[in-house]
């Protein structure tokens, strides 16, 4: 009697729920293959010496968030006019060690005969048709050739910020939705809110040499590929990090921070 009770108890399995078994297997797996995922993006998105192209991303956008000039980032990928970038694209933010030539070797040059009936020189030729390429009016550039006469983009007082972006322009107080003016003639290149620190941001590209920005909009008026001139209205103040009403503006030249009121009027308008 001992034995078999003994053998009995030893026989009786424990009472599980199955269905909480599943559920526990199921989270830690589903678990384990988003930490495996997060892990391969943190991968992605950290590497070193390249941007990988978000949707809403523009090449002269990608050049300023690193301080380069537009044209040494397109050199660098060999990109060319109108500088088409694509999401998921690596943009190389450094220039790619210079390959070796190698020389050409000279490929020997052979004579062909022709057959005699070739060779007769045709009595008549027909006559050819000519065709004239259809060219297409480009859109009038509004790129100035010359200086450009600056203007402020916007009227109030300047005031200080405390924030990294603030060191590389300058701040101007004002109301909430009050006009923001293009500051030279140009064409707009960035229109979006995709670099962080500036909010709902707007670049112009004056000439090949200097760009502007407008930062905290609450509002944009313009888009990518508009042509405006100097004075035009192209957003709507809004607020930056700390909710004051303020216009960033900046200047780059040569993909570099300049001060910008060293360019401006002096006469504030």
């Amino acid at each position: 009697m001992v034995l078999l009770q003994a053998c009995s108890g030893a026989g009786v399995a424990p009472v599980v729920n199955r269905g909480k078994v599943e559920a526990a297997t199921s989270a830690t797996i589903t678990q384990r293959d988003t930490n495996t995922k997060s892990a391969a993006e943190d991968t992605q998105q950290n590497t070193p010496g390249f941007h990988i192209v978000n949707k809403g991303d523009t090449l002269y956008s990608i050049a300023w968030r690193y301080n380069f000039d537009y044209k040494a980032v397109a050199d660098w990928n060999a990109i060319n006019p109108p500088y088409t970038i694509y999401p998921g694209q690596f943009i190389r933010l450094k220039q790619s060690p210079k390959k070796k030539d190698t020389p050409l070797k000279p490929q020997p040059v052979v004579k062909q005969t022709l057959p005699a009936t070739l060779s007769q020189p045709a009595t008549e030729s027909p006559p050819q048709k000519t065709t004239s390429a259809i060219k297409k009016p480009r859109p009038k550039s509004t790129l100035s050739n010359g200086p450009i006469k600056w203007s402020w983009p916007s009227s109030g007082a300047l005031v200080k910020s405390n924030s990294p972006t603030s060191k590389k322009g300058i701040n101007i107080s004002g109301k909430s939705g009050q006009p923001v003016k293009a500051a030279a003639a140009g064409a707009v290149v960035y229109s979006g809110s995709g670099l962080l620190g500036y909010g709902k941001l707007i670049i112009i590209k004056h000439n090949e040499t200097f760009l502007s920005a407008y930062a905290y909009n609450s509002k944009l008026l313009v888009k990518e590929g508009d042509n405006v001139h100097a004075g035009q209205q192209i957003s709507e103040m809004g607020q930056d990090h700390t909710g004051r009403n303020v216009l960033h503006f900046e200047i780059r030249r040569h993909g570099k921070p300049v001060q910008p009121t060293q360019y401006l009027p002096k006469k504030h308008a």
